[in-house]
């Protein structure tokens, strides 16, 4: 199972969700307090279950009604995808993928490990 690392960042607070082995599969937005960061995992723990995919790299790719991951290839030709609420606010974002079935591999990980626990690290508590 993995768990939500939440750290002190220079613009406020951050969370990362990580796997067991504690590599990064999606990294949330800066937030200015810690009750708002949480409310950000929450987010995820909530859309990610049930969010559709988008396969923006796809010819006949179809728009998919939010919260939806949505898989794209960035300016340098890697794999990204980032998840959206309901709303259609971006919730997180992934690192760089090589190869889209990383990527893809990537997205079930945040399905699997979306309700995990929170670790604080912050440093300033």
């Amino acid at each position: 199972m993995g768990k939500y690392v939440i750290q002190s960042a220079k613009s406020g607070l951050r969370f990362d969700l990580r796997t067991a082995g504690g590599e990064v599969i999606l990294s949330g937005e800066a937030y200015h307090s810690l009750r708002s960061c949480k409310n950000g995992i929450a987010s995820v723990m909530r859309n990610a279950p049930i969010a559709a995919l988008e396969d923006q790299t796809a010819a006949d790719c179809e728009e998919q009604k939010c919260p939806k991951f949505e898989l794209y290839a960035d300016r340098a030709g890697a794999y990204r995808f980032r998840l959206k609420a309901k709303n259609g606010q971006i919730i997180g974002v992934s690192a760089p993928y090589q190869r889209r079935s990383g990527c893809l591999g990537g997205i079930d990980a945040v399905r699997r490990n979306g309700d995990s626990g929170i670790e604080d690290r912050r440093g300033d508590r």
